[in-house]
């Protein structure tokens, strides 16, 4: 037996942001680690990112990431960028296109934020930007920050680093593997259209 959203473009949609939804606060879901995905004219770059938050009704995923990574810098110039999502188990791909906006010391920031458990925020209190050529292997942070020996008050001094990727929908292709046949869907949001596919 087929699931509903076999050949039902509403029930596509339901079923995605049901499991972007549960991704958020679900470790265990595949989705909650999507590749993302960016360029600057022939450079182009991928990385595992944590979903942080899904709104359907905004048609908005979210990230975080530190101010003084590379991929900041690509998205100041390009911000356009894509999300890879796939589940094993249920078989869905999601090809999902994306414009950014980057938020760093704003209402935005200061949500999530308050949010993030002190565990994460060490991330954030490294001397030196992701991707910094080092003479040894390294976390980048003094022996303190590695063992959590600092307090909450102390973490406070990562805010400045701590910056909100919120990715707009453009569009999301879906791909249901099937032994009956695979069904491929487009949702174009800025169309406001949504089409079958040839697998």
């Amino acid at each position: 037996m087929q699931p509903a959203y076999y050949e039902n473009l509403e029930e596509i949609q339901n079923k995605y942001w049901s499991m972007l939804d549960d991704a958020v606060t679900n470790r265990d879901s595949p989705f909650r680690i999507p590749v993302f995905m960016c360029a600057n004219q022939n450079e182009i770059d991928g990385r595992i990112v944590v979903l942080r938050k899904s709104d359907r009704q905004n048609n908005l995923l979210q990230f975080h990431t530190d101010l003084r990574s590379p991929k900041v810098d690509i998205l100041k110039k390009n911000k356009n960028a894509s999300l890879l999502f796939y589940d094993k188990e249920e078989k869905i791909q999601l090809r999902v296109k994306v414009k950014c906006e980057i938020n760093n010391q704003n209402s935005i920031t200061e949500v999530s934020w308050k949010k993030t458990q002190h565990i994460s925020r060490r991330c954030y209190l490294t001397d030196n930007a992701p991707g910094t050529v080092s003479d040894n292997p390294t976390s980048g942070m003094i022996s303190a920050l590695e063992d959590f020996d600092y307090t909450m008050e102390q973490s406070e001094q990562g805010y400045k680093n701590f910056t909100v990727i919120q990715c707009k929908i453009k569009s999301v292709e879906w791909l249901y593997l099937a032994a009956k046949g695979h069904r491929r869907a487009k949702f174009d949001f800025v169309k406001k259209r949504d089409t079958w596919l040839i697998p």
